[in-house]
């Protein structure tokens, strides 16, 4: 084996344990994140029958609009999936398809949450109005906040993969963003159920 052939063989291996650290360090971010959720969650499960005289959930929610945003959300998960699998193909387009896909379901799905707030803040039932609604402003705006943050990765990731192509550092990238997406996903399953499917019965 020549000289070269070591060195290239050492850089690989040394990219490919940064990228394991990488991936470990964002898994460590992902549960103090899940600390917060947890935290947040605990939060409307005291304070979530505490109406002060106000509406309450069964006033408030409409779950055939709430089941469409769920759905709009799991798809993206779907999407997500795919430009992965297109990823480890090394099919650039399909990776910026997928994205693209989930990027617009994405943003579908933080139109319809900020129109529910708008609508429900009209009507004078901002978090103002009783700790119920502070408790879920905050839940479902936290979990908003972050989607919308995902989605201004997404946007970046979109173009690194444009001008860069599929690197071993964008390819880091997107397994990150991917995790952050589905993780997204499974805390908006826990707020579906918790919030809106509780709020109803």
């Amino acid at each position: 084996m020549t000289t070269g052939a070591i060195a290239t063989d050492s850089t690989h291996a040394a990219e490919q344990e940064m990228a394991a650290t990488r991936v470990f360090g964002f898994w460590v971010y992902l549960m103090s994140d899940l600390l917060l959720f947890s935290a947040i969650f605990a939060t409307f499960a005291v304070l979530g029958r505490s109406y002060a005289g106000g509406p309450t959930g069964k006033e408030l929610f409409h779950l055939p609009y709430v089941l469409g945003e769920t759905l709009i959300l799991l798809t993206s998960s779907a999407t997500c999936g795919l430009a992965m699998l297109a990823v480890r193909d090394g099919k650039k387009n399909l990776v910026l398809l997928g994205l693209a896909l989930t990027f617009l379901l994405g943003v579908s799905f933080i139109s319809m949450e900020i129109k529910e707030f708008h609508s429900m803040i009209l009507a004078g039932s901002g978090p103002d109005r009783s700790a119920f609604l502070s408790a879920f402003f905050t839940l479902v705006g936290t979990h908003g906040a972050h989607v919308a943050f995902g989605l201004l990765w997404m946007a970046v990731a979109m173009v690194q993969v444009g001008v860069k192509g599929l690197t071993a550092s964008v390819q880091s990238r997107l397994l990150r963003l991917s995790m952050f997406w589905h993780f997204l996903d499974i805390v908006w399953v826990g707020v579906f159920t918790f919030v809106y499917l509780r709020g109803v019965l």
